[in-house]
């Protein structure tokens, strides 16, 4: 059972939250018209702190924070992929997403689809990036919805039977009723508690637990002993030379990956500009550093002998802080935790909303739907959106939501020639590219299904391991390159560009639009 102080503190910090969330409308300009944009995009009117508040909140999810550590504390090593991946991710924001944030101003882009749309004028090209996106991101909300359940259960303020499901649409219902209302702007502001809540809760879990453990030589040592070696340097602690390959294609697909999902490029578009999401891309790997801490607490979890249920080693940080925080500081790792998930599935949820009424409703129902039916119908696609979500968690498996979300990091991958590609060079055929989508997306759901949902696949030849979404993007490129050159021998038109971008791989510089410089 929850002792009471922890409980306490816990429901203070979600009630702290809620509250927030209802704050929201004051960042509502009340002289403007309901739009898609307004709603889903805050009106593009976030600065710096904001935007990396909500940036941050968004890529760096309660799932993330108890699988990652679970991974340290079942396998060591390969689960620190997480640490250069997102280092690796901040340049790749910083190139991307401002230049992608341009062009989305210029022409009223909502969705990297619609940017799909304008670029290669291909609407079959523009649906299969949209529905990718929906695709890929429903089992990654899910997942959200399971880290608060593992966290809860470890705490013992999860309730078995009907009563804990109970726990858990409460949970959610608060954030359904703020999204709705207020859109993007209220995760927006619980995610300022949440870096709050998680910085300081995890700081000073770390010094506890270095204090009780005799420090990080100790803690190592320990869990080397734990993982089978008689000191760190004979452990799976270290990486060994055949893991090497796979723990830098994970990093790099993962990164290329991220930045695809519909709910980061939501978060990147809210913000009030391009220098503000420069800004933003430097100062992002202090969730990164935040995130190898969690890591690390997965290493102590193993020194001091947690024993995780059989195949819920996301549990093992969890369990490790009831066993040696002090109740008030549990309840608030706990809290902060619940909070982490609640922004990202926030934001998930409006970004599959947006991109169903942008790309599907919008472009195929009803092409004159006016601004306020389209938020409407974003509204309710978002709802729906949760309420599945936790259907799906009360009626699969945990495991099932896993497979699921690796198969939704190859997917997603696949749309990246498209939109990352396309910022740069409109040189690729639409038909192409959706000939290597098509190629990518069955290759990468056969590699991993072949390999019993195991996202490290072998090649065929040789004991070289590598990311299954990369393997299937290297394919991808390969038909879409070949399949331009044949197209174009051919003479098969495409359609028109819209987006006033370089045809060629060069880059123009071109002035800044935001709302510092219309």
């Amino acid at each position: 059972m929850a002792d009471g102080a922890m409980t306490a503190t816990f429901l203070a910090v979600i009630g702290g939250a809620s509250l927030l969330a209802v704050t929201a409308r004051r960042l509502r300009p009340s002289d403007r018209l309901p739009s898609l944009e307004g709603w889903a995009l805050a009106d593009r009117s976030l600065g710096p702190v904001w935007t990396w508040l909500l940036l941050g909140g968004t890529i760096f999810t309660a799932y993330t924070f108890t699988a990652v550590p679970g991974l340290a504390y079942g396998n060591g090593a390969p689960a620190f992929f997480a640490v250069p991946y997102t280092v690796m991710l901040c340049p790749l924001a910083f190139v991307l997403l401002s230049r992608l944030w341009t062009v989305a101003r210029r022409h009223g882009y909502v969705t990297a689809a619609d940017f799909v749309r304008g670029r290669y004028g291909s609407p079959p090209l523009a649906l299969v990036v949209a529905l990718t996106g929906i695709l890929a991101t429903m089992p990654y909300l899910a997942l959200q919805l399971l880290g608060i359940r593992a966290v809860l259960t470890a705490g013992g303020v999860y309730p078995r039977g009907a009563s804990g499901d109970l726990v858990m649409v409460a949970l959610f219902a608060g954030l359904a009723v703020a999204t709705y209302r207020h859109g993007l702007r209220a995760p927006a502001v619980i995610s300022a508690l949440k870096a709050v809540a998680v910085f300081v809760s995890l700081t000073a879990v770390c010094w506890l637990v270095l204090r009780r453990l005799g420090g990080p030589g100790a803690v190592f040592d320990g869990a080397a002993r734990r993982l089978g070696g008689t000191d760190v340097a004979h452990s799976p602690l270290l990486l060994s030379p055949h893991q090497q390959p796979a723990y830098a294609t994970l990093a790099l697909g993962s990164a290329l990956a991220l930045l695809m999902y519909p709910h980061v490029l939501t978060a990147g578009f809210a913000a009030d500009g391009p220098r503000t999401l420069r800004k933003v891309s430097v100062a992002l790997p202090a969730w990164t550093g935040l995130l190898a801490l969690f890591g690390f607490l997965g290493i102590a979890a193993l020194a001091a002998g947690v024993r995780a249920p059989k195949g819920g080693a996301e549990s093992a940080v969890p369990m490790l802080v009831d066993r040696l925080m002090p109740a008030p500081l549990a309840g608030l790792v706990f809290a902060a935790i619940t909070v982490g998930a609640l922004v990202p599935a926030a934001v998930m949820s409006i970004a599959a909303a947006t991109s169903f009424v942008r790309n599907v409703y919008v472009e195929y129902v009803h092409p004159t739907a006016t601004p306020k039916r389209q938020v409407r119908i974003a509204k309710a696609v978002s709802l729906t959106a949760k309420v599945g979500a936790v259907a799906f968690v009360f009626g699969l498996r945990d495991q099932d939501a896993v497979n699921l979300q690796l198969l939704g990091g190859v997917w997603i991958l696949q749309i990246f020639p498209a939109v990352a590609v396309g910022l740069f060079t409109g040189r690729l055929h639409p038909r192409a590219l959706l000939a290597g989508w098509a190629v990518g997306m069955v290759a990468g759901t056969v590699m991993v299904v072949r390999e019993g949902f195991s996202s490290i696949v072998t090649l065929g030849f040789g004991p070289l391991e590598i990311y299954a979404g990369l393997a299937a993007l290297l394919l991808n490129l390969t038909v879409a390159v070949a399949g331009t050159a044949t197209l174009e021998r051919l003479g098969v038109p495409r359609g028109a560009d819209l987006t006033d971008l370089p045809s060629r791989l060069t880059v123009r510089r071109r002035p800044e639009t935001g709302a510092n410089n219309p």
